[in-house]
């Protein structure tokens, strides 16, 4: 898996990650729709035309989903015990329909796990950023990471 073990972490570090996602109109309406937000500037182009962005909004709740998806691969995929929650989300920035969004993730700092001697948990800032590079999803997350040396260890029969 591609994923970093707890070890792997280093506070202060920066990845840039290599996948890049173009929001679609189909995305913002099946995602709103589903979760029942029927928010009409998520839906409606004639209510949303009067409204101060002039433009149906992208649900960022999508937007949220979307950034942390991204960073699966490089972080996460296959090390990750659990997502333990999400201390602070910001949206300082709308995303519309066509906007490319690209995310950036900062390690803040790491702990060893007071209950558990497989894993540590690791604190995730993650920044979705928009085809301009302003900032459209700010979120600072938990997760719980495996420790290598667990990992190595042979399956129980």
């Amino acid at each position: 898996m591609p994923g970093l073990y707890f070890e792997e972490f280093e506070p202060g570090a920066v990845i840039e990650h290599q996948t890049r996602r173009t929001v679609t109109e189909t995305d913002n309406v099946l995602f709103s729709t589903l979760t029942l937000n029927l928010a009409p500037l998520h839906l409606d182009a004639e209510y949303s035309k009067n409204s101060i962005h002039g433009q149906r909004l992208v649900n960022s709740l999508f937007i949220l989903g979307l950034v942390s998806g991204i960073t699966v691969p490089d972080t996460t995929q296959g090390t990750t015990l659990g997502n333990l929650g999400f201390q602070e989300v910001k949206f300082p920035n709308p995303v519309f329909h066509g906007d490319t969004i690209h995310v950036r993730t900062e390690i803040v700092s790491k702990r060893e796990s007071k209950s558990r001697t497989d894993s540590g948990i690791v604190i995730f800032r993650h920044y979705g950023l928009n085809q301009r590079d302003e900032i459209v999803c700010d979120a600072t997350r938990a997760g719980l990471m495996l420790k290598r040396s667990a990992a190595e260890q042979p399956a129980h029969a």
